[in-house]
């Protein structure tokens, strides 16, 4: 029997808005980008459970999103791979934070949240017409462990959400119990052939000529690309070392990134994941960025998991902390001291395939590692990063003009310089380096549309004719 919950794609996309905005009112509408992403990967993980995977199934995934963001492209062949590669639910990292605030101001957004998942997992699950045994235990899994999480913080009661198992119109086994991956059913023992029984291929590593480049097109920064090849020639030449059996002193990869907001730290950081799984230091070479808020929880005990979760999701790679000194500014009993421990646990367990980068202002990152003398231990090498002068800010903008297809005339080129100059001379502790750049860059962007627009038609200029229109007559004056 049909199930009711069937919507074409434009009648659930009007389903996930629904849901999504009356979640939004409470919550706030900053979680769009990751409660997008977070859905998808929910229905990839409930896909695999379906009876069938078709067509229907990529375009209910390209139903979810939300207002103001980019529609998704999924094709059929690539959700298939998704599929599946899908692991198993796991609680978004901001529904701990969203259980947090509810617990202390009395709300309930949190079990808005559980309601709204389980409406628009169960239209997913009826998109192929039926709503399978083994879909409906998936969404009954995701509701009970969030409900968990909301009944361990103290949120106050609300409304229950619907049972999953209620809906159920198919014992069907699921697509992927049905259609095993290759590997997993290649015959095993003295009749395998080498390809059956051949480990899968390991995954492709970053292209290192590539990586290296990107690192010497960072404006400025000498010294910081210097320090970060010479770690890529001492663990080049360890790494020769132990091949020819010789003795290797232990080497801690993890780093401190010193510096004031705008000049670069986390892109050096994204750079050093792929370098070093480039040169066979890392398995994976990803970047995971957190700061405070993605590691600490509100009660006792929560942050330990809270941060091993993030921990288990940077392996492979490194785990970027900005203004990592925030996690010991509580005093004795904040939940930052939890984090800091888990996190010295896990830099010792996994010290061959885990990097951590802590970031932030030089002074009170110096404060951060002198509280723990196990930071101090596990942090040996410390990376400057100075703010950029008037020469390299104009520098910065002149890339970002020529990426998005901008160009200067002569008056504007000099203006440019004049104005970056100005900025840099007159920097106080709000200045933002590259940031200042791109919101600059930004600006110009909008005042540059603005004049054919009140022009009253078509924009005959070209890219040509950005120019100085866009930049204030100096730092703190708009000039229209």
């Amino acid at each position: 029997m049909p199930t009711q919950w069937k919507r074409s794609p434009e009648e659930l996309h009007k389903t996930y808005i629904a849901n999504t905005e009356a979640f939004y009112r409470a919550a706030g509408r900053g979680l769009a980008e990751e409660m997008d992403k977070f859905c998808t990967d929910c229905a990839l993980q409930l896909f695999a459970r379906s009876a069938s995977l078709g067509q229907e199934q990529a375009d209910a995934l390209n139903a979810l999103y939300s207002k103001g963001r980019p529609k998704p492209a999924w094709l059929l062949w690539a959700l298939s791979t998704a599929v599946g590669e899908s692991g198993e639910f796991l609680p978004p990292l901001f529904f701990w934070s969203l259980t947090e605030q509810d617990a202390r101001q009395g709300t309930d957004c949190s079990r808005v949240f559980v309601r709204m998942l389980t409406n628009i997992l169960l239209c997913l699950a009826a998109v192929g017409d039926d709503v399978t045994y083994a879909e409906a235990e998936y969404i009954t899994e995701c509701g009970d462990k969030l409900t968990a999480l909301c009944n361990s913080a103290g949120v106050k009661p609300g409304k229950p959400s619907l049972k999953a198992k209620d809906f159920v119109t198919s014992g069907e086994r699921p697509f992927m119990e049905k259609n095993p991956p290759a590997a997993a059913a290649a015959p095993q023992g003295a009749g395998a052939t080498a390809a059956q029984t051949a480990p899968e291929a390991e995954a492709e590593k970053p292209d290192l000529d590539q990586l290296l480049a990107e690192l010497d097109g960072l404006v400025g920064l000498e010294a910081v690309k210097k320090d970060i090849k010479s770690m890529m020639n001492l663990i080049k030449v360890r790494r020769l070392r132990q091949e020819a059996g010789l003795p290797v002193a232990p080497m801690s990869l993890h780093m401190v990134l010193t510096g004031n907001p705008g000049t670069g730290k986390t892109t050096v950081a994204r750079l050093v994941g792929g370098l070093y799984a480039a040169i066979g230091a890392l398995s994976k070479g990803q970047l995971v960025e957190v700061d405070r808020s993605g590691l600490v929880a509100g009660y006792v005990g929560q942050t330990a998991i809270k941060t091993q979760e993030v921990i288990t999701s940077a392996l492979g790679g490194v785990l970027f902390i900005d203004e990592a000194y925030s996690l010991a500014s509580g005093g004795e009993n904040d939940f930052g001291r939890e984090a800091i421990e888990t996190l010295l646990k896990a830099m010792e367990d996994h010290r061959d395939d885990l990097v951590v980068i802590v970031a932030g202002y030089t002074d009170l990152m110096e404060r951060f590692l002198s509280s723990n003398p196990g930071l101090e231990s596990r942090f040996n090498k410390y990376i400057q990063f100075p703010d950029y002068n008037g020469q390299e800010l104009n520098a910065i903008f002149h890339g970002l003009c020529e990426k998005n297809g901008y160009k200067l005339d002569e008056e504007g080129e000099s203006f440019s310089q004049e104005y970056f100059d100005s900025l840099y001379q007159g920097r106080d502790e709000n200045f933002g380096n590259g940031r200042d750049v791109r919101n600059q860059f930004e600006d110009m962007i909008l005042r540059q549309a603005n004049r054919p627009g009140r022009c009253g038609g078509p924009y005959q200029g070209g890219a040509d004719a950005a120019d100085k229109g866009g930049f204030p007559a100096r730092p703190g004056d708009v000039r229209m």
